[in-house]
């Protein structure tokens, strides 16, 4: 570990190694040389010629580009890039002296946009196939909380002032929903990613018409025979030197939505924990507090809070840039793409694993959540005693009066003395009601008051998340490993 070197956290403390891998130098050599393979083979089995009306290209020489494919020569390409201050035509220079036979073809009427632009196109849509398959592993953890407590009474809360109940399973649903538009999005946007291809240097392919001698029809099957190759659908049909900056806006807009939802729930469990209602784990041996040893702060769910803040804003980047770019080309977006698509990924990448992590371990209090929920059960449970008075023959209007200023005696014990809630023994008492407290706890069953949350979760579960499920049961199981 370099102690005298800055070192991002997103490496060191939150990321995991597969998003960070995507991103690495690694990875994106060896995609260059994948790249620079299948622009030899197009123009290979395109029948491109030399100016001696020969083969330009020999299946001898693309045997020789594969079987070098991942033994990259990075001293002799840092050596170059020093002497040329070129990174891409540094990796051409080193590929050739690796491939002798085919280095005069390597990356054959390209500009360096063809490695550039392509590479960035395919380690986005790897990386949001690594957060496809994190946000699904979330969705299904929470899936499995929200069945397990789909019928557990608790108070809802608007304004966070308790309103009509709801069940600590149903509160997950909303949650979980959230997760699953971001999945649509996530699933949208995969499905219409495109490459670059090979477009030249304004995007005209000037220098393929040159390279086929003027054949339109030949060089309309380049772009679809790269795209193929390296797994897409298609290639961007239209493009100055480089795809339209707008594609990483719209993949990084995906990652700011689920660093949004991942907020709303991290925000809602640090709440529940201030309540002790529910819990995110906490570790026999973990530190809350350097001062207050007694603390159990909710870390997992603030640092979820923390990076997606990250992410939200680093959303703008792209946004900005893809609006900055002047006519074909210019390159004050480099530097910040090189930034904040890879810190985007990376940062999203750790939120995901937080998320679950704490969704696998949420700890929920049911004695807690029941003494929260009798203690304003009484004001809830009114307007059903209300009802049953009126049925036994009381006038309604006096009742209501006789519940608003009992309410208000009890809300004044509960806030001014600090007693409990004695509402249904004012009740009980007043003979205006004419109801005993046995008849009147019969209104105080924390279920009837739920409405049809736990039905709601059940067909929810069913109709809704379960075919998603069931659809990418390959890729369930995931475990988060969190390093701090």
């Amino acid at each position: 570990m370099n102690t005298d070197q800055y070192i991002s956290p997103l490496s060191e403390r939150y990321a995991s190694k597969e998003m960070q891998y995507i991103f690495s130098e690694d990875k994106k050599f060896r995609t260059w040389r994948r790249l620079w393979i299948a622009l030899a083979k197009t123009e290979m089995e395109l029948g491109l010629k030399g100016s001696d009306g020969q083969p330009r290209i020999t299946q001898e020489m693309i045997d020789e580009l594969e079987a070098n494919k991942d033994n990259i020569n990075y001293e002799v390409a840092r050596a170059r890039e020093k002497l040329v201050r070129h990174d891409v035509m540094s990796h051409v220079y080193a590929y050739g002296q690796q491939c002798p036979k085919a280095a005069g073809i390597i990356h054959l009427g390209a500009t360096s946009c063809y490695v550039g632009d392509n590479t960035d196109m395919i380690l986005m849509k790897e990386a949001l196939e690594l957060v496809r398959t994190k946000l699904i592993n979330v969705i299904n953890e929470l899936a499995k909380f929200a069945e397990e407590y789909k019928d557990l009474p608790t108070l809802a809360f608007t304004h966070f002032q308790p309103a009509q109940p709801t069940t600590v399973g149903k509160r997950a649903t909303l949650w979980l929903n959230e997760f699953m538009v971001d999945l649509e999005d996530v699933e949208y946007v995969l499905s219409t990613l495109k490459l670059l291809g090979s477009k030249g240097t304004t995007g005209t392919q000037a220098s393929f018409l040159e390279l086929f001698q003027g054949d339109n029809e030949t060089v309309d099957k380049i772009d679809p025979m790269i795209a193929e190759k390296m797994g897409f659908a298609g290639c961007v049909p239209v493009s100055g030197q480089t795809y339209s900056r707008k594609h990483d806006t719209r993949v990084l807009n995906v990652l700011a939505g689920i660093a949004a939802s991942a907020t709303k729930m991290s925000n809602d469990i640090r709440l529940l924990q201030h309540l002790k209602e529910v819990e995110e784990p906490f570790e026999k041996n973990q530190i809350g507090s350097s001062a207050m040893a007694y603390k159990r702060n909710p870390m997992r769910s603030e640092r979820i809070a923390s990076l997606s803040r990250y992410v939200m804003v680093d959303a703008l980047n792209p946004a900005i840039t893809s609006a900055v770019q002047w006519f074909e080309r210019t390159l004050d977006d480099s530097a910040n793409k090189r930034l904040s698509v890879a810190e985007g990924f990376l940062a999203i990448d750790g939120v995901l694993d937080l998320c679950l992590n704490v969704v696998d371990g949420l700890v929920v209090y049911p004695k807690v959540i029941y003494k929260h929920f009798m203690a304003e059960i009484p004001f809830m449970a009114t307007e059903n005693i209300m009802m049953d008075a009126v049925k036994a023959g009381k006038d309604r209007q006096e009742m209501h009066e006789a519940i608003r200023e009992l309410s208000m005696q009890a809300g004044a014990h509960v806030k001014q003395e600090g007693r409990e809630n004695d509402l249904i023994q004012l009740i009980a008492a007043d003979d205006r009601f004419g109801m005993s407290l046995e008849d009147l706890e019969k209104n105080l069953k924390p279920e009837l008051y739920v409405g049809r949350a736990p039905r709601q979760v059940e067909v929810y579960l069913r109709d809704v998340v379960r075919p998603v499920l069931d659809a990418n049961k390959d890729i369930l199981g995931v475990k988060a490993e969190i390093n701090v």
